[in-house]
């Protein structure tokens, strides 16, 4: 669909796809296909009394698809954050395997661009039709720095878990922003420290023993928040850790890692103790 297509209208009120078991059924979602382990619903639980919504979504599908920590979780929080009205023209930039798409085109009746460079197109456009919302919801695969939009089309653009890759660059969010049309917010989910690493002069080991190098892109919510107010072209800038940031993020590693011993992120998580590891939760509107 071109980018300049008219938006869904009003909000239903019913989400569709995963959260319906027919729905779910003929999609074809097997709980034993990740890695050879099942995922047992009444077992490994991810219901989460603080996001109501995303807990409507089964737990096997969202495991199936699982490219990061809790995404649901964290687009539920972001969106008591960032204004986004129902019906909106979405660009979910960094979509992985889609359930933040099919979460926005539920629960928003949005029209979304589920936009990503690494994740293969024909999975994510089966993903998004057999969770009944291939109409609303559009693949795109494109670099985040070359996006193949017009300026000004979309009301909002999400991100989550994806900013770490792109986002450190001061260059970037002023590019992004020509998607955006003026009063259009924006947000994003990351993973942060709750301490710059540049300050504790080092990695932490127990970081960097999983993710190497990678954790000087895991800046503090602070840090985020004032790259985005210094660009001089947003306002209303808020940044914070997420409410239950490490203890989410430990809760879903461990659930992910169902049948793996000694599963890397599930003990970097526990050595840290919630000390520095957490995310970030930034949002912000065009001027």
């Amino acid at each position: 669909m071109a980018a300049d297509s008219q938006p869904a209208s009003g909000w239903s009120g019913q989400a569709t796809g995963p959260r319906d078991p027919d729905l779910a059924a003929s999609a074809e979602i097997q709980p034993c296909t990740r890695a050879g382990r099942c995922f047992d619903a009444a077992v490994v639980d991810l219901s989460h009394d603080s996001f109501p919504r995303s807990s409507g979504y089964d737990a096997d599908w969202l495991l199936e698809r699982d490219m990061g920590p809790n995404p649901l979780w964290l687009l539920e929080e972001l969106l008591e954050q960032q204004t986004v009205e129902p019906g909106s023209r979405i660009l979910d930039l960094g979509c992985g395997r889609g359930a933040t798409s099919v979460f926005l085109a539920n629960e928003l009746d949005a029209e979304v661009w589920a936009v990503d460079l690494r994740t293969d197109v024909v999975s994510l456009e089966a993903t998004l039709a057999g969770a009944g919302v291939g109409e609303s919801a559009h693949v795109v695969g494109a670099d985040a720095r070359h996006l193949p939009f017009a300026d000004d089309v979309f009301d909002a653009i999400v991100s989550i878990d994806a900013w770490e890759y792109f986002g450190t660059d001061d260059h970037f969010l002023p590019g992004l922003l020509r998607v955006l049309r003026p009063g259009g917010s924006i947000g994003m989910a990351t993973p942060a420290m709750l301490r710059e690493v540049r300050d504790l002069g080092h990695i932490p080991e127990h970081i960097r023993s999983v993710v190497g190098w990678e954790a000087l892109a895991w800046h503090t919510p602070e840090w985020w928040g004032q790259q985005w107010q210094l660009t001089g072209l947003v306002d209303g800038v808020s940044a914070a850790p997420a409410r239950t940031g490490w203890s989410d993020w430990l809760r879903w590693a461990q659930a992910a890692a169902t049948g793996r011993d000694d599963d890397p992120s599930v003990e970097m998580l526990r050595a840290d103790r919630g000390d520095l590891l957490t995310f970030a939760l930034v949002s912000a509107t065009k001027r």
